[in-house]
């Protein structure tokens, strides 16, 4: 039988034990100020379980009938999702490129990816919508053109970090050969980071499934448009039919994200 394995335990010093105290007492403030900045009105928060309960009591049973009118908007949520993957990820991979230190011209084009990536993470998809629908109407190419410059910074960031982490040997083996720097980048960096970018295209098509099903809220397509007028028209049985078909749609693409992934990563 073997012996239980030994812990050495020490008492921590005078130093230690103040500096433990005056991070929990940090961490301990923190939470008490943002918990009284949050200004909560407390006869709302007593009255929440007879809401939620009258709610359900209007959501069930679902509106069955309803389920045909939300086929084509749902069909539209998923075009916009793929099609907004795939402008995002044109466009991230030259801002990877110069967000990557080992592939950017200097110091001013890596500052500018990374002024990129942080601008399109920044500014959720919601805000990106409003912004789009302005440009180009409500419909689905604002919800298009909202979820590609919402994802770029996401799919550019980690591909930058990719690029940073490839085999250097590989690079200056096609480097000796007298390969232009093109072909270099072609021959020696792409390769490497082929199955970091399928994971990331993948993953990011997933993540845009469950975006889509939202930025119709603000009229940019897709069935949160559906799901808003269900709403303001208080019509919570098909409200439920509506959430139903999300769930599906977005257990159905994590399962396809997953097997793709698994295949090409």
């Amino acid at each position: 039988m073997n012996a239980a394995p030994h812990h050495d335990w020490r008492r921590h010093t005078r130093k230690q034990t103040l500096r433990r105290f005056a991070i929990e007492l940090a961490i301990a403030m923190a939470v008490v100020w943002a918990a009284t900045g949050l200004d909560i009105y407390w006869p709302f928060l007593w009255d929440a379980p007879p809401t939620v309960l009258d709610l359900a009591r209007r959501m069930l049973p679902p509106d069955w009938s309803f389920f045909d009118n939300i086929v084509p908007p749902m069909i539209e949520t998923v075009n916009i999702a793929t099609l907004g993957t795939i402008l995002a990820v044109f466009m991230a991979f030259p801002v990877a490129v110069i967000s990557a230190r080992n592939t950017t011209p200097n110091a001013a084009t890596y500052w500018l990816g990374r002024l990129i990536v942080v601008s399109s993470r920044s500014v959720n998809e919601l805000v990106w919508g409003l912004i789009m629908v302005v440009f180009f109407g409500p419909g689905a190419l604002a919800g298009v053109a909202a979820i590609a410059l919402r994802s770029v910074g996401f799919t550019a960031k980690l591909l930058a970090e990719a690029i940073e982490e490839i085999d250097r040997g590989q690079v200056e083996a096609i480097e000796a050969s007298g390969a232009s720097r093109p072909l270099v980048f072609l021959y020696g960096i792409v390769p490497q980071i082929m199955p970091a970018f399928w994971g990331v295209t993948v993953f990011r098509w997933d993540i845009n499934i469950r975006q889509s099903s939202v930025i119709g809220l603000v009229g940019a397509g897709g069935i949160g448009i559906v799901l808003n007028s269900a709403m303001n028209l208080f019509r919570w049985d098909q409200v439920t039919v509506i959430l139903i078909a999300i769930f599906a749609v977005v257990l159905v693409s994590e399962t396809v994200s997953a097997a793709l992934r698994a295949k090409y990563t």
